[in-house]
């Protein structure tokens, strides 16, 4: 078809009825065109005293705020004159976005009296205060035996009954949000593709809505209809308003489905560059070592808008005390997060042409072959900023559609080794040094991956050193480089491992041994032979609490009798997230929760939690602290490991000794109001 013949062509299709006229688009009402024709289509039938108009969707895929403005425009004119405009053949994902916006509710949606397709009916005062445990019920995805199983998984953990549901595998997060969104009273909405307005998501700034975890879908006369995943939080809703300048309606849809649609807006570099902040001019590569044809790259690519990107990413990373930072790829976009506090937060999605690039500007600060992308690498990353030198540890591992990269981000700065610093109480800070203090003997921290052992041993490293003692360290990598220690770093690459490093140690005339991680049998029979001749060691090992840890030794074939003997003390830790002062808040604590944890004798208990503000990334929480339980090895616990006891018993000895809990070590940082009963709940395996 010639563009004459195709501007020619009729963009409404008008069909005059008995006493209905029909009009219907023959493409997509989100095109000026084509809402400008319907709009004088209207206006014409108006004029000829045709009250009753039927638009017919058939060939319209979508629709745009702009065209439900136009409609319900159209009624109130049609209503007024006495007559209606129904819509008609709407297809799926018009038919949602008319429910979603309650334009359905005004304007007849013809064949949609029979098929709900998911409709919010009006409830009645009763049904709207129905828990969400009878809903469960009702629809049939629990039975009343699993609904008490959950209530009581869920007073224990502190956890909401929607996640121990879906944790159980009893319940999709569909379903969960489909029942939730009955019990609110609110819209749930499956996001993807055109069922949002592209004009309307631009309202609110891609960062914004990152951290928010919103989606702007549609503004219709003065009301902004918003995704959210957390419909109840006032604070979101409310910074919207004021951002926006509007009334907000809040629609229930998931945290992935939304962020999956603000990454598919994509960025260029020199977007996520702005983005994320400008480049200081303190940024520098140091120890970077490059090779010739590295450097006269890196010469030619200077001032590029990836190198920008990167630099920028960095700089963004060691700003916000992120501990890792994360460059993925997927089929569409990159996405970058920081793991802040021990959770990661997405901050920006760049195209996934952008990819690629990045991954070698990496690899060239890293002095890595850019050129293999089959093989995971690691590498090591030295630059300067905000006035201090940065170490950054180089990881990729190849993928599905890219290699992904980690940074782990060593801020020595903002790293505190200090005992003091770890936030252990009085009563096990005077436990642990009283440990410290020993001539010989063997101490263990544990705890999952990421609790911050690493940190207990350095403080205690830090404690310990003196110009009189032989510090010697082996470590896997050397995270932190110390005065006065000598650190040696694992290289299994050849050969050189955690035993075999060890047993040279020990021919070094050492005082004092901190032992990384002991993973297997070997390590764990030298180190306590190493504190069995008369040497402090040190080492970490991948237990919850501090009784897994005797049991674990055992597990791997040291002697009971060598333990007892060996083993002085166990420090089990967890990192939990504090409240932010900034949006700190106070309440009383309700009586069952009082009840639950016996706080009866505590007089009227106040509880605090954060509200989310834009210091905390809406979280309520900033920044981590430590909670240990502290066990020091006496007679009657070496009597107890001789006999090669199981955990239940050594659980039992910790009851009657006393021993405070890492769980309810926590539990008083909740009543000294420093976090909450949720995120020590969260943290530990109870």
């Amino acid at each position: 078809m010639s563009i004459a013949a195709e501007s020619a062509a009729p963009k409404i299709i008008r069909t005059q009825g008995a006493a209905v006229t029909t009009l219907r688009p023959t493409g997509s009402l989100t095109e000026d065109a084509f809402l400008t024709e319907l709009h004088a289509s209207v206006e014409h039938a108006i004029e000829s005293g045709e009250y009753q108009i039927v638009i017919d969707l058939v060939s319209v895929p979508s629709l745009n705020s702009a065209a439900l403005e136009a409609m319900l425009d159209y009624q109130d004119q049609l209503i007024r004159a006495g007559g209606w405009i129904k819509v008609s053949h709407a297809g799926p994902i018009a038919r949602e976005i008319l429910r979603v916006t309650d334009t359905d509710q005004y304007i007849s949606v013809v064949g949609e009296e029979a098929a709900n397709d998911g409709r919010i009916e009006e409830h009645s005062p009763a049904a709207k205060r129905k828990r969400l445990g009878e809903l469960f019920v009702e629809a049939g995805l629990l039975s009343e035996a699993q609904l008490k199983e959950a209530l009581a998984l869920q007073k224990k953990t502190g956890k909401r009954l929607g996640s121990t549901v879906i944790s159980k595998g009893w319940a999709s997060d569909k379903d969960v949000l489909q029942l939730l969104s009955e019990q609110l009273n609110i819209h749930f909405v499956q996001l993807r593709s055109r069922i949002y307005d592209p004009a309307v998501v631009q309202l609110l700034d891609g960062q914004i809505a990152r951290r928010l975890k919103v989606l702007p879908m549609f503004k219709v006369r003065g009301v902004l209809f918003l995704a959210t995943a957390n419909p109840q939080s006032l604070p979101t809703l409310d910074e919207v308003e004021e951002r926006v300048g509007c009334s907000v309606r809040p629609i229930l849809a998931g945290r992935e489905d939304i962020m999956r649609a603000i990454n598919d807006q994509g960025q260029d570099a020199e977007h996520v560059a702005d983005l994320l902040g400008m480049v200081d001019e303190d940024f520098e590569i140091l120890e970077s070592n490059l090779s010739d044809d590295y450097a006269a790259i890196d010469e030619m690519a200077a001032g590029s808008p990836i190198i920008s990107l990167v630099n920028a990413m960095i700089q963004r990373a060691v700003s916000d005390g992120a501990s890792d930072i994360h460059i993925e790829a997927f089929r569409t976009h990159s996405r970058i997060r920081y793991r802040i506090d021990g959770v990661l937060y997405e901050f920006q999605a760049p195209k996934i042409e952008l990819h690629a690039p990045m991954v070698s500007r990496l690899k060239v600060m890293a002095n890595l072959d850019i050129a293999e992308r089959r093989m995971p690498q690691d590498g090591r990353i030295q630059v300067f900023t905000q006035g201090r030198s940065v170490d950054l540890r180089f990881s990729s591992l190849p993928g599905l559609h890219g290699e992904k990269v980690v940074l782990r981000v060593l801020d020595k700065e903002k790293s505190v080794f200090d005992l003091v610093g770890l936030g252990m109480s009085e009563t096990n800070l005077e436990t642990f040094r009283e440990l410290l203090q020993s001539n010989n003997g063997l101490i263990l921290v544990t705890g999952p991956t990421g609790s911050g052992k690493t940190t207990s041993l350095y403080s205690a490293l830090n404690y310990l050193n003196s110009i009189e003692k032989n510090i010697v360290t082996i470590e896997d990598p050397v995270e932190y480089q110390m005065d006065i220690i000598n650190q040696n770093e694992v290289r299994d690459g050849i050969g050189l491992g955690f035993a075999k490093l060890l047993k040279h140690v020990l021919r070094q005339d050492p005082d004092i041994i901190m032992v990384g991680e002991i993973r297997e049998r070997e390590t764990a029979e030298i180190a306590v032979q190493a504190a069995l001749t008369g040497h402090l060691v040190l080492s970490t090992l991948h237990t919850n609490d501090s009784v897994g840890a005797v049991t674990r030794m055992l597990d791997m074939g040291v002697e009971p009798y060598l333990l007892s003997s060996a083993l002085i003390g166990v420090v089990a830790q967890r990192l939990i997230r504090t409240i932010c002062p900034s949006c700190r808040t106070e309440s009383i604590a309700p009586p069952n929760i009082v009840d639950r944890y016996g706080w009866q004798d505590r007089g009227k208990v106040r509880l605090s939690h954060g509200r989310g503000c834009h210091q905390c990334y809406d979280s309520g929480y900033k920044g981590r602290m430590g909670i240990h339980e502290t066990l020091n090895t006496d007679n009657e616990l070496q009597n107890l490991i001789m006999s090669n006891p199981g955990r239940d018993e050594l659980t039992e000895f910790m009851k009657k000794r006393g021993v405070v809990s890492l769980f309810h070590d926590g539990l008083e940082r909740v009543l000294q109001g420093k976090t909450t009963i949720e995120e020590v709940s969260g943290s530990i395996v109870l």
